[in-house]
């Protein structure tokens, strides 16, 4: 069994990863989590430690996030740099556990991520897996600004009709007031389903702060880069990621890639994705539905999710070598 929590530096920056798995000889599994700016590795170290039986599982707070935010600047934080910092740790894996190769998923921001990453530095990448997959971010906040907007109207929900009217239609995928703004829509598109079914009973803290306030998985040092760093990423990042257009900018890939996207996303809006889809050249591409889940299928549908990833990765390990 290997389980360790360290710092390693990317880009100059010393940048938190935790690494766990049974046998340092499977395949690794590098998350890439979502925002910018949200951490995700309480929820793979614990609901999904299972996958350690496959892979050794790595979670990694990017630049500004989390274990990741002292010393972050600003200026750095933009997709290429983040993207050169995801590459850097790609390399760093691949000798820390000697492979040639590394298997990558995200979702949400982390598609985003993924998606450069495989496309930019395809050498060192096994294949990728995107869920909640970012297509086109102005798009993408249109449609989901629309769903929030008609689901509150039809519900009768003046106060909420009135929050989105006043706020206003996101432009080039940015709400006005920023981050505050994307969070009155956030609020109120998960309030109704737009996230995730069992999202419309919770509101957004209990969805997301408590789990990671009562994981066990971050430092204190790291709770406070997570309440920092999750405004001051989003802020800088947003609009950059709100002007990703990925049908006209990358669409060729030379590694195996797999969307797996949850059928009722309105949060990066399922119905951008099978037309983006069909434009992709890769050596291998699948597209799976997951008929009941939302922005997250790995948590709507767990059990469904894992066992499609063992058996489309595992599979390219099997061929592969030294993965």
């Amino acid at each position: 069994m290997i389980d360790y929590k360290r710092k390693v530096v990317l880009g100059g920056l010393p940048q938190k990863i935790h690494v766990k798995t049974l046998d340092a000889a499977k395949p690794v599994l590098l998350f890439l989590h979502g925002g910018p700016g949200v951490c995700n590795r309480h929820g793979i170290m614990t609901a999904h430690a299972d996958l350690t039986d496959s892979f050794t599982l790595v979670g990694w707070d990017q630049r500004g996030s989390g274990g990741s935010y002292k010393g972050a600047k600003a200026e750095d934080l933009t997709i290429d740099r983040l993207v050169e910092d995801a590459f850097e740790l790609v390399q760093w894996l691949c000798r820390e556990f000697h492979k040639d190769k590394i298997f990558i998923i995200g979702g949400s921001w982390g598609s985003e991520l993924g998606t450069w990453l495989a496309f930019r530095h395809p050498d060192q990448i096994a294949a990728y897996v995107g869920f909640g997959q970012v297509v086109n971010g102005a798009k993408n906040e249109q449609l989901s600004y629309k769903f929030a907007l008609e689901a509150a109207q039809k519900a009768g929900d003046s106060k909420a009709v009135h929050a989105l009217e006043e706020l206003g239609a996101p432009v080039m995928g940015v709400y006005k007031g920023g981050y505050k703004g994307m969070m009155v829509q956030r609020r109120i598109m998960m309030k109704y389903g737009g996230y995730s079914q069992s999202a419309k009973k919770r509101s957004y803290f209990r969805s997301t702060v408590l789990p990671m306030l009562f994981s066990g998985e971050y430092s204190p040092a790291d709770l406070w880069g997570i309440a920092k760093g999750h405004v001051f990423v989003l802020e800088k990042m947003w609009p950059e990621v709100g002007a990703t257009d990925f049908p006209s900018s990358c669409t060729h890939f030379k590694v195996p890639y797999f969307i797996f996207d949850g059928r009722l996303d309105q949060n990066t809006p399922a119905a951008l994705v099978e037309d983006y889809f069909n434009q992709i050249e890769a050596p291998q591409k699948e597209l799976i539905w997951f008929e009941n889940s939302g922005h997250n299928p790995m948590n709507d549908e767990p059990e469904k999710f894992k066992k499609l990833l063992r058996e489309r990765l595992l599979k390219i390990a099997e061929k592969e070598k030294n993965v």
